[in-house]
């Protein structure tokens, strides 16, 4: 189970904080204050996963935001760490700061079925490349999050429910958005 979720910029300044368990606002700064230092810390050699107190720590580092999330001890570090990164898919679809990454098929689309399968593996590999460089430019700047906080909750609550992930289809978690974009823009 999710316990908090937090977005974090390289300068330890929380931009969107979401607790799924009662935590004392005095706690809660101690807590983050605590969480980011963690987080901040460690070399991009080492693992994104912390065992922290008593709950694990999940992070992944997009520019120059931290996203963290804490979970209990049972929780799959690894289906967190996905998590992470559907969430931070969604926010890009949702603002559109990214180009669309080219799939397969437009990267090499002389690629026949029967070509040895040493090339498709490279091929893939460079898809791989391709999205790790979109995904790395994400969130060029913190206005996106700051300015629009109300909708990154909105899709943050479309994800996870009571600390647990309830959804992962980028358009499910979309539709409230666009249907409220389209009555604000009417």
């Amino acid at each position: 189970m999710i316990k908090f979720f937090l977005m974090v910029n390289k300068q330890g300044q929380t931009r969107l904080s979401k607790y799924y368990e009662h935590v004392e606002i005095n706690k809660r700064t101690l807590l983050e204050t605590e969480v980011i230092k963690s987080c901040l810390s460690r070399s991009n050699e080492q693992c994104s996963f912390i065992e922290f107190k008593d709950f694990k720590l999940v992070y992944r580092q997009y520019a120059a935001l931290f996203v963290v999330v804490g979970v209990n001890d049972t929780e799959n570090e690894m289906a967190i760490y996905e998590f992470i990164h559907n969430f931070v898919e969604v926010l890009d679809e949702y603002f559109s700061r990214v180009a669309s990454v080219y799939s397969l098929s437009h990267l090499l689309p002389g690629l026949q079925p029967e070509q040895p399968l040493t090339l498709l593996i490279k091929c893939i590999v460079s898809q791989c490349l391709i999205l790790n460089l979109a995904l790395s430019s994400l969130f060029q700047s913190e206005l996106d999050i700051m300015f629009n906080l109300d909708k990154v909750h909105i899709i943050l609550d479309e994800m996870v429910l009571n600390g647990c992930i309830v959804e992962t289809n980028r358009a499910r978690i979309l539709a409230p958005l666009l249907i409220l974009d389209k009555m604000s823009e009417s």
